[in-house]
């Protein structure tokens, strides 16, 4: 996959894509990620202005739309084809696993990150931007929500990581949280790991892991669990049950 990022501050991408799993995959090609600074592409070339003042009056300065249509159509005509553009904005439905794994079906993203008070609407209507937001609340500028999705997404192409079961195990993926996990020692300071994890009984440790994964859930995040269809009653029985962890329910 091949993503490209269209920003005020490409320097802040570094750090958190050239090293772990994201800077493994890229040194395995496996993923490309291409940061370009959006003042390049001012039509201002002596102070390479990219902002303005808002029309109708309020506070902060807002992204024109000249230099970021300019940016677009260059990466598209170096890439050769349309990517898939992308906004990070608090006005766009929230970033979920399902709709990462979705964008990881994709060849190619471009992710524009606003700044300031944003950027004018034109240049997302012009291109049919898809806007993305990571929660609610709103942050300085697009470019740590960027670094999220491009996380999130990376994750899920085939080969970034070991074995597809590093994903599809772990929480929001099936609907659920992700149940407990403990390594080494057995006891520590006096908590032990649950002995049906040291038994050897593959079906016991999967009856374990889900039974756990619903009661943290319930707990947790009953939403969840209402999109699943269980019933209040249902939700309020997991939530409230303290069954022997040890010896999972038959």
């Amino acid at each position: 996959m091949r993503i490209d990022i269209l920003t005020l501050f490409p320097e802040m991408f570094a750090p958190c894509l050239d090293h772990s799993i994201l800077g493994r995959a890229r040194k395995k090609g496996i993923l490309q990620v291409c940061c370009h600074q959006l003042r390049d592409f001012s039509p201002d070339e002596r102070n390479r202005k990219v902002d303005d003042t808002v029309f109708g009056g309020g506070m902060g300065m807002l992204l024109q739309a000249e230099p970021i249509a300019r940016g677009i159509e260059a990466i598209c005509e170096h890439v050769g084809s349309s990517p898939r553009i992308l906004y990070m904005s608090p006005r766009g439905p929230v970033l979920t696993q399902q709709r990462a794994q979705e964008l990881a079906q994709e060849e190619c993203l471009l992710i524009l990150c606003g700044h300031y008070e944003g950027v004018d609407q034109r240049a997302l209507d012009a291109f049919q931007a898809e806007e993305i937001s990571v929660g609610d609340f709103v942050l300085t500028g697009g470019e740590l929500p960027a670094m999220v999705l491009i996380d999130v997404v990376s994750r899920m192409i085939p080969g970034v990581l070991s074995d597809e079961a590093c994903f599809t195990d772990e929480s929001h993926f099936s609907g659920l949280l992700e149940y407990p996990q403990y390594t080494r020692p057995e006891t520590w300071r006096g908590r032990s790991v649950p002995p049906v994890l040291l038994s050897g009984h593959h079906q016991n440790v999967d009856l374990w892991r889900k039974e756990q994964s619903l009661r943290l859930t319930a707990r947790v995040r009953p939403d969840m669990l209402r999109k699943l269809g269980y019933s209040e009653d249902a939700i309020t029985e997991l939530a409230a049950e303290k069954t022997d962890e040890n010896h999972p329910k038959k």
